[in-house]
C-alpha cells in the first residue's frame, strides 16, 4: 500500500520545507533549491501540499499559505496587500525573491568562502547583482510583470521582428511539468509521488543555473572590478578626453563595471584588449554599447571599414596590421596594441 505524500516526504534530518502541490513554477523551485544550499536545510525533506494543517507542521513554507512572516519562516506572496520588493527595485517579489532577500547574503558568503562576513561589501555587491541578473526575472515572471510596459509598446507601434526562441528561466522549470495529456497513475499517492519527482528535477535544474551565475559573479565578475577600475583611472593616458579604455594583460568582463564607474556620464567609446595572455597576442578594439544589453554602439567603427579584412582593410583604413572589422561595426582587430590604438584614434576622428 502506497504511503501518503506527507508521510513519505517527511524523511531526512533537516527542517521540513513546505510548498504547494499541483502545477509548479520557477519561483518555488528556486526557493527550495536556495534553502537547500545552506547547511541548515541541506538535508531538508519537502512536502508539497495545500493542506493548512500539514503546512503548520513545516519549519519553512514557500509560495503557499497566504502569509509572509520572515520570523516564522513563512514566505508566500499571493495574499492581498503584499507589495514587498528588493531594495532599489520596483518588481514585487515572488517566493524566490523573498527567500533570496532573507537568505541570499548567507548563500553568497558561503560561496565566496574564506570566512567572509554576510555584511561584507563584496557580499552586498554580489547579492544585488544576482538579484538584478537572475532572481528578478523570476519574480517578474511569476507576478505577471512584462519586461516592457505593454501600453507604451502598443502606443509606439512596436512589434517583435522575430521570436526570441531559446529558454526563459520560467520555461526551464515549466517544461518539466507533465503535459495535459500525459497518463497519470490512478492511485493518488503514486500520482503525487510522480509529480514530486518532477518538481525535484525542476528545482535542481533551475538551481544549477542559479549556482552557475553565482559562481561566475563571485569567481570572475567580481575580481574583474579592480582591473577595470585601474584601467578606468588610466584612460586619459591613452586619450586626453578619456575615450579609450585599455585592458592590459587580458580581457575581463568590463561592461557592468565601466557603466558603474562612469556613473551615468558616458565617456569611454572604445575598449582595447589582447585576445589572450600570449606575448604576441592580437588585439581587439570593441565599441562600448549604449547600454549593457544594447546592440547599438556609442560610436561604431567607420562604415567604410566594416566587413573587410587584412590587407584590404589596411588599404581602406590607411593603417597597417588590421585583421578585421565586423560587418556590424561593433568590433575589430589588429595584430598589435599599437595598431589597435591607431584604429581607435582614427575612428574617433571619423
Amino acid at each position: 500500500m502506497a504511503e501518503s505524500a506527507p508521510k513519505r516526504l517527511k524523511t531526512g534530518s533537516g527542517p521540513l520545507i513546505g510548498t504547494h502541490n499541483g502545477h509548479f513554477h520557477a519561483d518555488e523551485a528556486l526557493a527550495v533549491h536556495m534553502l537547500r544550499m545552506l547547511p541548515t536545510y541541506r538535508d531538508s525533506p519537502l512536502v508539497r501540499t495545500r493542506d493548512p494543517k500539514v503546512l503548520e507542521t513545516c519549519h519553512t513554507v514557500v509560495d503557499v499559505g497566504g502569509e509572509y512572516d520572515a520570523a516564522r519562516n513563512r514566505f508566500d506572496h499571493h495574499q492581498r496587500g503584499f507589495a514587498t520588493t528588493f531594495p532599489g527595485h520596483a518588481t514585487k517579489l515572488s517566493s524566490a525573491g523573498l527567500v533570496f532577500l532573507h537568505f541570499g547574503r548567507a548563500i553568497v558568503a558561503q560561496r565566496v568562502g574564506g570566512g567572509v562576513a554576510e555584511d561584507a561589501a563584496e557580499v552586498e555587491l554580489l547579492h544585488g547583482k544576482l538579484y538584478e541578473s537572475f532572481v528578478e526575472a523570476l519574480d517578474a515572471h511569476d507576478n505577471g510583470v512584462s519586461l516592457y510596459d505593454p501600453a507604451a509598446v502598443a502606443a509606439a507601434g512596436l512589434e517583435k521582428r522575430f521570436s526570441q526562441a531559446g529558454f526563459t528561466l520560467g520555461a526551464v522549470v515549466g517544461r518539466l511539468n507533465a503535459n495535459w495529456n500525459d497518463a497519470a497513475p490512478a492511485d493518488a499517492a503514486e500520482a503525487q509521488r510522480v509529480e514530486d519527482e518532477r518538481f525535484e528535477r525542476a528545482s535542481l535544474r533551475i538551481g544549477e543555473e542559479f549556482e552557475r551565475d553565482l559562481d561566475y559573479f563571485a569567481a570572475a565578475w567580481l575580481p574583474a572590478r579592480a582591473i577595470v577600475r585601474e584601467a578606468f583611472a588610466k584612460r586619459r593616458d591613452h586619450d586626453a578626453d578619456g575615450r579609450l579604455l585599455v585592458l592590459e594583460g587580458q580581457s575581463v568582463p568590463w561592461k557592468d563595471h565601466l557603466y558603474t564607474l562612469e556613473d551615468g556620464h558616458a565617456g569611454v567609446l572604445y575598449v582595447l584588449y589582447p585576445e589572450s595572455t600570449k606575448a604576441d597576442a592580437k588585439w581587439r578594439i570593441q565599441c562600448v554599447p549604449e547600454s549593457k544589453d544594447s546592440f547599438v554602439s556609442r560610436k561604431p567603427l567607420p562604415e567604410a571599414w566594416r566587413g573587410f579584412r587584412d590587407g584590404e582593410l589596411d588599404a581602406i583604413a590607411g593603417l597597417s596590421g588590421c585583421v578585421f572589422v565586423h560587418a556590424a561595426g561593433f568590433i575589430g582587430g589588429n595584430l598589435t596594441f599599437e595598431g589597435a590604438k591607431a584604429m581607435a584614434v582614427k575612428a574617433l576622428a571619423t
